[in-house]
This record gives C-alpha cells, structure tokens and sequence, in this order.
C-alpha cells in the first residue's frame, strides 16, 4: 500500500473528517483563476515491469569493462562484498545521530573503533566521528586552526588538490581568513624557500597534502619545522588513504585532514565519501566534528556514548565550532568494515601492490612520454607530459577502451596542454598499463 495512492473511500474518510464535502471545496479559497482544471501534462503510470524495462534501456548506455588510470583524489580500490551487507542491516541504514546511547550501541561502537583506527593510520591522539569529505575536512582544519592561534592567514601549497583549494576559498572568503599560496620546486613539492617567506606572524596555519596532487610525496618534516618555529600549525591533507599503508603517517603535523574513500567506499559517481580529522587531543575543543567514547554502564558493562558534539547548530549556532550539520556515519562504517578486514599487514600489502603497480606503469608509460616531477618520492600517481595533448590522448584511448590520465592544464598552466596525472592501483592489470604504453609508443 505505500507505493498506492488513497483510495476513493480514503479520501471521502479524510474530506469528512475535516469537515468539508469535497477536494474543490478543500481548495475554495484559491482564486478561480489559479486553479487548474485539466489533468496534468504527464506520461500516465508505469507498471514495474515497464518500469524495469526502462532501466535495463538505460544501463545498456553505460560504457562497461574499461580500464581507468584516473585518480586526482578519487580512487579505485577492490571493495570486500561484507562491507554492502554489513551497511544495508537496518540497524545501520535507518540510524541517526546516537543521542540516546541505550538504543544506539551498535552505531557509537562501530564509530568508536574508525576513531581508533584512523588514529593508528594518521599517527595523531584524536579523530572526529567523521566528515563530509577531504575538501569540506581540509577547510574546516583550517577554521579549526584559525580557533587554536586566534590568527587570521592561512598559507596553502599548490600542490594541494585545485578543488579543496577552490572549497576553501569560498569558506576563506565568508570567515575573511586571507589565504596565501606558495608554489612548488622541480621535484613537485612544496617550495620550501617560498613557504618560509609566505608566513607570517598572522599566519594561523601551513595546509599542505601528502601524497600531494601530483603523487609526490611532500617532506612533512621540514615543512613542520619551517612552520612552527614562526607558531603556525601544520595542517597535512592526505586525498589516498590507502597511503598510510607504507607511508610513514604525517606525525610532526598538528591536524591531520583526510579522505577515506579509498577504505571501502564506492566511485559512486563522486560521491557521498568520508572526511576524517584528526589531530593533537590539546585540540580536542576546537575540533569540528562528533567525538564517541568509551564509558561503563551502572552494571559495569563496557559502553560507549557520544562524548562530544561541539557543532550543534541546534543549540548554540553562532558559536557552534562547524554548521555542517550531520556526518557520514554509514559510509565511516564502510571504513571501519574494510579496516577490520585488511587489517595492518593487509593495509601495508595492499600499499605495497599499489606502489609496485605504479611503478610498472610509470616506468612503462615513460617508454612514450616524458615523466615530470622526478627525484621525488611517489605513492601511485605520476605526471606524464605526452606526445601530444593530454585531451586527444584520452579521446584516442577511449576507442581502446582505456580512460587515460587527468589533463593538468585547467589548474596549472604552466604545465602545457601535454601534462597528464596518471594513477595505478592494485586493480590495474599488466595488461592495461601495456595497452596504453603501446599507444604511446606507436
């Protein structure tokens, strides 16, 4: 009955219920002239039969089977089938916000272990019940850091990815937090020598992502050091989680914003995904975000509860530290799911495929074009100036049902229309990488 509308014997109940003889009396006290007196201009009902028709004529548009070298902060990792029955139970996919932790035990302890585990990742005290995204996280560590130091300039790498760049210069510009950029060196890091000089006794924060947009894999040490000895905080985004297998984690950070797409969570046509802070707990009131912790019952029993939730808009807006008003709790649980099932030496053999792929691929693809950015150490993404423009490269390869890398101009010009950032993972076959280097190579 709840796909059916209300029968006439419904309506004829309700009418008489509140009084009124019929649906144009219902409506009386709307001008004649605004009323509509036809049907309306619509295509009549659809039986589900037809209805399943219709879409098996739309999937059949879908381009299947293609191998993808995409990433740019987006990527494709094997997702365990227990991570789509786990989330689907209705205990998860029907819950809200955990006030009432005697009823939400299941929600609070599976947010409890992605607290922990993204702690053991990030190498930080604390983490937050999760995010709306990488971009949205790295904004808000922004603001959060703009709290800690009460100052007011933030100075961000280049080599951040263009789109959380764009998503905080608009938070930037309402907060009036001015923002600073500093471009990078040969190698596709951060320009040391440019960042010491763009900081400045206003400066509440450095945010630099590592891996960074070009794959490279930024010196967090050095950059800490440049950043602290003037009282900045070090703000370091990280886009592939995956990373953290084999990467040492960003520690000399003070806030640490993240992206867990890569740990469980679909493509999904970009989107939703799972936004992570973390950071030094001396933070912990400043963080945005919901907190969970651990407590006992009055029998004793082991518990947990939501513990902090320093962003209820409902109760106190204008000094609520964030107005996002929810988080991604369902999909921080495809997370913790697909933590739980690589485990630590999974994560780490799981890097290391992604690391061995990229570097097949790299080495291949430079077979027929020029690799940038050399010297520097990578994750699995690589920039590739090509032959010819990055456009009709990926225009050519698609008739070999092959969707090539990211053309680089748009944001960075000064990299030519020819420059291409190109990604491996574990999911990219030999046969892939060796169909696109034969391309290039003709």
């Amino acid at each position: 009955m709840r796909y059916l509308p209300k029968s006439p014997a419904d309506r004829e109940e309700m009418l008489a219920e509140i009084g009124v003889a019929s649906i144009d009396d219902l409506f009386s006290s709307i001008p004649a002239e605004y009323q509509l007196k036809r049907d309306l201009a619509i295509p009549r009902q659809q039986a589900e039969s037809e209805i399943m028709d219709r879409f098996r004529v739309f999937a059949e548009n879908n381009a299947a089977g293609y191998a993808s070298f995409l990433g740019a902060g987006v990527y494709r990792h094997y997702r365990p089938v227990i991570i789509d029955s786990l989330v689907q139970r209705g205990e998860f996919l029907t819950s809200y916000t955990p006030y009432q932790p005697e009823i939400a035990q299941g929600t609070l302890q599976a947010m409890f272990e992605f607290q922990t585990m993204i702690c053991e990742l990030t190498g930080m005290e604390i983490a937050n019940a999760s995010m709306y995204d990488g971009s949205t996280g790295a904004a808000e560590a922004v603001m959060m850091a703009v709290r800690v130091t009460r100052r007011d300039g933030a100075v961000v790498a280049r080599t951040v990815h263009p789109e959380y760049r764009e998503v905080l210069a608009t938070y930037a510009q309402h907060q009036e937090i001015p923002v600073t950029e500093v471009g990078y060196a040969a190698n596709g890091r951060v320009d040391l020598a440019a960042l010491d000089a763009a900081i400045t006794d206003n400066t509440a924060c450095v945010l630099i992502q590592s891996p960074n947009f070009f794959g490279t894999i930024e010196d967090v040490t050095a950059i800490a050091e440049i950043a602290h000895k003037k009282g900045a905080l070090l703000i370091v985004s990280i886009a592939e989680a995956v990373s953290l297998g084999i990467v040492k984690p960003p520690v000399e950070a003070d806030i640490v914003s993240m992206e867990a797409q890569s740990l469980g969570v679909a493509v999904g046509y970009g989107g939703p995904y799972c936004g992570v802070i973390a950071c030094k707990e001396k933070f912990l009131r400043q963080m945005p975000g919901r907190l969970i912790g651990e407590t006992k019952d009055m029998n004793g029993k082991r518990g947990f509860v939501l513990t902090l939730s320093t962003r209820e808009q409902h109760i106190r807006r204008e000094k609520a530290t964030s107005n996002i008003c929810t988080n991604q709790a369902l999909v921080a649980l495809m997370t913790t799911i697909f933590l739980t099932v690589y485990g630590k030496q999974g994560m780490k053999e799981l890097a290391e495929q992604n690391l061995a792929k990229a570097h097949y691929a790299q080495t291949a693809l430079g077979a027929g074009a020029k690799v940038l950015f050399e010297g520097a150490p990578r994750f699995h993404e690589f920039v590739l100036e090509l032959p010819k423009s990055a456009e009709a490269v990926n225009a050519a390869l698609l008739g070999e049902k092959i969707i090539g890398g990211l053309p680089l101009q748009k944001w960075y010009p000064e990299l030519g229309p020819n420059a291409s950032l190109w990604c491996a993972t574990e999911l990219t076959t030999k046969a892939q990488i060796d169909t696109a280097t034969n391309y290039l190579i003709r």
